[in-house]
């Protein structure tokens, strides 16, 4: 039993090996294939948790290959974040909270669009500044999903940014034009979400 065993064990360590280097074939040509240097314009968009948790994960990586970096918040107006009270202390990051709080908080669609406005011209500020490794433009889909800036006049400025300068656009509701200029979207679905469960939000995992 033990010989049977262990010529078991051999026969799939060899189709395992064998499966590897198949694959490891297919990966190392891709790498290879992957050779244009430029910036990169990323949307994560979708229902689920994590859109701009993600893009603070890529901000802090850019931190440290020593990129400097430009966040705006388009909705969000709170200023007590735990991203927010982290990044500011870093001296390489303009961190500019433009939102004057969700929607449904804010019910003033004339106040909501004059401040997505100023929050574009930050952006645009940003967009232009070729010193700017990375911009994350929080929540830019849902102001862009209620037509708050016209979607065309956004595209335009991101594809006219820098060469090397990289974006990360994030949001529910992601235009199809948006997704169609960007070069990775991520869309973020539900399984199960705690507040679903009645589990209020909690500072240090939600904010």
């Amino acid at each position: 039993m033990t010989d049977h065993n262990t010529s078991s064990d051999t026969e799939r360590d060899a189709r395992h090996k064998a499966r590897m280097e198949r694959k490891k074939a297919v990966v190392d040509a891709a790498i290879a294939a992957a050779t244009d240097q430029r910036g990169v314009l990323l949307v994560n968009t979708g229902n689920g948790k994590g859109k701009s948790s993600a893009a603070f994960g890529v901000l802090a990586r850019a931190l440290g290959h020593g990129l400097k970096a430009g966040v705006v918040q388009f909705v969000k107006g709170r200023s007590d974040t735990g991203e927010e009270a982290f990044f500011r202390r870093q001296p390489e990051v303009s961190w500019h909270v433009m939102g004057d709080g969700f929607t449904w908080d804010t019910q003033d669609r004339s106040a909501d669009i004059a401040s997505a406005k100023a929050g574009w011209e930050q952006a645009r500020a940003f967009l232009r500044d070729p010193e700017i490794g990375l911009v994350v433009l929080d929540e830019l889909n849902i102001v862009l999903k209620y037509a708050y800036l016209d979607v065309n006049e956004v595209i335009a400025d991101l594809q006219a940014r820098p060469a090397m300068q990289h974006v990360i656009v994030t949001g529910r509701g992601a235009p199809e034009a948006l997704m169609a200029a960007a070069d990775t979207v991520t869309d973020m679905g539900v399984v199960k979400h705690a507040f679903k469960a009645g589990i209020a939000a909690q500072a240090g995992l939600e904010f």
